[in-house]
């Protein structure tokens, strides 16, 4: 009765403004019948994706189709009107964001009509005539880095802003700068959680689940582990992400992410169970800890410390 998808929607790309898709044929009334059958999938208002792409994406790459999305919508091709800026410029900019929500957040130098965006948009002015204030990645303009972190950890929660903050210092963002621009600030809104997370931020954390359980530990006022400890065993070197070496306890985040983006993972917990029997036969207790738990904190705290006192 109908051609296949690929016969109707236009090939060799997956992402249309309405009136792409009418200039390959596809009307109104036709691209309606494509969203409902899901051939098409509608990113925001005037723009669509191919169904089969927007299936096979995973969450932060959907994340980052619909910055595309508003990108492609609005004709966004220079830093001279608009740039990405807080939690969408994280998401070009590669950092970890955790339980953050899919606004697209932009930045303009001069104040626009509520009216003149969707209600997906959060629009945010600010002079951007700084040289080096703003930067393209993947084609497209956000602020740098550094005034990433910033804005957003000035509108985040202090773990949000914690979790962001560890990976932007782990991926190279300048401490000394990010330092001289909270200063700066004194007294701006968000500028006390700013200060809290550079006073408390680890380069070393590759994971937000490592954060948040570093986060915990402190909070709980457990003693801190040191971070990503390197040890020797029979089946070789084994890295930890937590250990108390003088007590030989380990505590290790199972996070899917850890293993899933890595390498396969039947291989990968295979080889850390080798290595943990290795550590566990020269003296060393471990505690694996898994997302659930991180928000049970009575039970992590109790389970902690009876390791910890060697109790268990």
């Amino acid at each position: 009765m109908t051609n296949s998808t690929h016969d109707q929607l236009p090939p060799g790309m997956d992402l249309w403004r309405t009136n792409e898709l009418y200039e390959a044929g596809i009307h109104h009334r036709r691209i309606a019948m494509l969203v409902r059958s899901g051939e098409l999938v509608r990113l925001r208002r005037g723009c669509y994706i191919r169904g089969s792409t927007w299936t096979a994406q995973k969450p932060w790459i959907r994340s980052l189709q619909l910055i595309a999305a508003h990108a492609h919508g609005t004709l966004t091709t220079s830093a001279g009107s608009l740039v990405y800026s807080h939690t969408s410029a994280a998401r070009l900019h590669g950092l970890f964001l955790w339980n953050v929500d899919d606004k697209i957040h932009i930045t303009t130098e001069t104040t626009t009509s509520s009216t003149s965006h969707g209600g997906d948009v959060v629009p945010h002015t600010r002079s951007l005539a700084v040289t080096g204030d703003v930067v393209f990645v993947r084609g497209m303009p956000c602020t740098t880095v550094e005034q990433t972190v910033v804005d957003c950890c000035r509108m985040l929660s202090y773990k949000q802003a914690l979790v962001l903050m560890d990976h932007a210092l782990r991926k190279g963002a300048d401490p000394v700068k990010l330092q001289q621009m909270c200063t700066l600030m004194a007294g701006r809104n968000g500028v006390l959680t700013l200060r809290r997370v550079l006073e408390n931020a680890d380069a070393r954390s590759e994971s937000p689940g490592e954060t948040l359980t570093r986060e915990l530990l402190q909070r709980l006022g457990i003693e801190l582990p040191e971070s990503q400890v390197e040890v020797a065993s029979p089946e070789g070197r084994h890295r930890l992400d937590f250990a108390w070496k003088k007590r030989k306890v380990a505590l290790e985040f199972d996070g899917r992410v850890k293993y899933f983006d890595y390498a396969p993972t039947d291989e990968v917990i295979y080889q850390e169970r080798l290595r943990e029997k290795a550590l566990t036969e020269l003296g060393w207790r471990f505690i694996r800890i898994k997302w659930q738990q991180l928000f049970k904190e009575q039970e992590f705290k109790t389970r902690v410390l009876r390791v910890l006192r060697g109790t268990s």
